[in-house]
């Protein structure tokens, strides 16, 4: 295995969905803990082990390694009947997280009133919709930023947390009219869950810096992707947070310079859940093949995804944002088959090529003179399946990798080519 340091971020470089619970998975077995650094419920990381199929929300995605600790750190919004239901699937799995699973006690919490303000606002938009998952994740948010919102460590003095509880909602049904809710239902459902995961709750910054000066080896663990940060996503239609590596830093309280190394997981070809633009996409025939031989279906939602080409203007310019050491190319067996592949390497507007990916949206629409630039490469038919080293691979499919790293500057160090454990090359 390649040799990374001490200290590893995984972060998305697209639009989400790029497949990295399964690095996570992969590589937990040589770490000594995973730290979920943003996002909520709104996150799905899919793992498959001997064919079943696993879906993290908010446990991090190392929990099937035994021997591995988890976090889930104070950039996250958590919900917690949801996140005992999770912990719940894991136990009847026989998968316990006693003595190895910590939640930062200043996260904050995501109740179920946020969930029925993020479907009103997504109401009032109209046709301007931006697509957000319904688990009240934004709303959550902004009550974060507008210096209202409960945060975990609250609910050990439970007559204060249900105060707070009581003045946020009384607050917000004044803003939103129409928000009707039972606060006793909610309250008593947080008070059957919270004696569970009292033994959970401590200050994860203070338990990781120890970790961290003991020399033990940390995972750090992104949610949704670059393109959906807050600040350098496709605004706004973002997520709330930063998915980016500022919000692997703020999420978890780790120090930049402690960081060795952050590996960015690429998609052979683009995907994106939800409205926005989306330069690459297929609304044709190749579209819906690598919808149904990628299961292009949301793990949160199970919307069906939008699908395209590469785009290599997305990935520099994720490579660019996060300081990136190395990529993982996943799902490059769902392009076999295709007779030709098609890359994105510039956006033309008006003819004149653009140096980076645009803050102004309408750059990107072809009413306005957008035009992408592409590279045609020849398909291979071969399946990959059994490939183990990248000589395996058919020499089209290598051609394909060895163009991305040519264009992208940074090598593929690990090409997925199925979804399972041992379907990992490491070049």
């Amino acid at each position: 295995m390649t040799n990374l340091g001490n200290i590893t971020a995984i972060i998305g470089t697209q639009w989400g969905d790029e497949g990295k619970g399964k690095l996570v998975d992969i590589l937990a077995e040589k770490y000594d803990w995973i730290v979920r650094a943003t996002g909520g419920a709104n996150a799905g990381h899919t793992i498959y082990v001997n064919e079943k199929k696993f879906v993290f929300h908010q446990v991090p995605s190392g929990a099937l390694q035994l021997n591995t600790k988890m976090i889930i750190g104070n950039g996250c919004v958590i919900n917690l009947p949801s996140l005992a239901e999770e912990i719940q699937l894991l136990t009847n799995e026989g998968i316990s997280l006693a003595g190895r699973f910590f939640i930062s006690d200043r996260v904050h919490l995501a109740c179920d009133y946020h969930k029925k303000i993020d479907v009103l606002q997504e109401e009032m938009k109209g046709g301007k919709k931006i697509g957000t998952t319904g688990r009240g994740i934004g709303p959550a948010y902004s009550d974060k930023i507008n210096r209202m919102g409960i945060r975990l460590g609250e609910i050990l003095n439970w007559d204060a947390f249900e105060t707070h509880y009581q003045n946020n909602l009384a607050t917000l049904q004044k803003i939103y009219p129409g928000l009707e809710h039972d606060a006793n239902a909610e309250l008593a459902e947080f008070k059957k869950h919270r004696e569970a995961l009292l033994p959970y709750i401590t200050d994860t910054v203070l338990l990781l810096h120890g970790e961290i000066t003991a020399g033990k080896k940390i995972l750090l663990e992104g949610a949704n992707a670059t393109m959906l940060d807050i600040d350098h996503g496709t605004y706004p239609f973002v997520t709330s947070s930063n998915a980016s590596i500022g919000g692997i830093v703020t999420g978890t309280g780790v120090p930049p310079r402690k960081i060795d190394s952050i590996i960015g997981i690429l998609k052979a070809y683009t995907t994106r859940v939800g409205a926005g633009p989306f330069p690459s996409e297929l609304n044709n025939e190749t579209g819906e093949y690598l919808r149904a031989k990628g299961g292009e279906f949301g793990s949160t939602t199970g919307r069906p995804r939008r699908c395209g080409w590469m785009d290599t203007v997305v990935a520099k310019y994720a490579c660019m944002i996060n300081g990136l050491t190395h990529i993982n190319l996943t799902k490059l067996d769902v392009l076999t088959g295709l007779p030709t592949l098609r890359i994105i390497t510039g956006y033309k507007v008006h003819g004149k090529l653009l140096e980076s990916f645009p803050s102004d949206l309408s750059q990107l629409e072809p009413a306005n003179g957008f035009e992408p630039e592409y590279i045609e490469m020849p398909g291979w038919t071969e399946a990959l399946d059994n490939c183990t080293s990248f000589e395996q691979l058919p020499a089209n499919a290598q051609a394909y990798v060895t163009k991305l790293e040519e264009i992208i500057g940074l090598p593929m160090t690990f090409i997925g080519v199925g979804y399972n454990r041992n379907q990992l090359i490491t070049k």
